[in-house]
């Protein structure tokens, strides 16, 4: 296994949607535990292709010890109408968490690593998670999600953390 290379905020590859991935084979398969890998070494729950710079639609989560999935290609169908306030923060930009309001229940598709197609429903912090990934995919980076102060509190603050 592989552990690639995190790009950090504010990297402009973080602000470009992603393509469809092409074809479920082995090269997949392999880029998808070497984002596990990854994710597991920044630490953190989630991780896209993105963040290591592939603008694929692929995304890993694993939300306890041993229970990763991998999502090929993920949409979101529904959101609930109830909402969420979860803590969030990214492998490009750690140690920043801010609380962010996004849907606590959604419907999704997304295609396994062997390519078969799925429909679930996702709630709480899963579907937070998913979520936040997903946005990511669409080149909308955590951030994005907070008020233009509370963005721009954070990054002041992460400039003068980073020297």
């Amino acid at each position: 296994m592989t552990r690639l290379t995190i790009l950090r905020y504010p990297d402009p590859r973080l602000s470009q949607p992603c393509l469809p991935v092409p074809a479920f084979d082995a090269e997949l398969r392999q880029l998808a535990e070497d984002l596990l890998d990854t994710m597991r070494a920044a630490p953190g729950v989630g991780i896209t292709a993105a963040h290591v710079g592939i603008p694929q639609r692929l995304f890993v989560l694993e939300l306890s010890p041993g229970s990763a999935l991998f999502y090929v290609n993920p949409e979101i169908l529904s959101f609930g109408n109830e909402s969420i306030r979860h803590q969030e923060g990214s492998v490009s930009m750690p140690g920043v968490t801010e609380e962010v309001e996004r849907p606590a229940s959604i419907r999704l598709r997304f295609h396994d690593l062997e390519g078969k197609l799925h429909e679930e429903d996702a709630q709480g912090f899963r579907a937070v998670c998913i979520q936040h990934e997903i946005d990511q995919l669409d080149g909308i980076f955590w951030l994005k999600r907070l008020s233009r102060l509370k963005r721009e509190r954070l990054i002041r603050n992460r400039q003068k953390q980073m020297g």
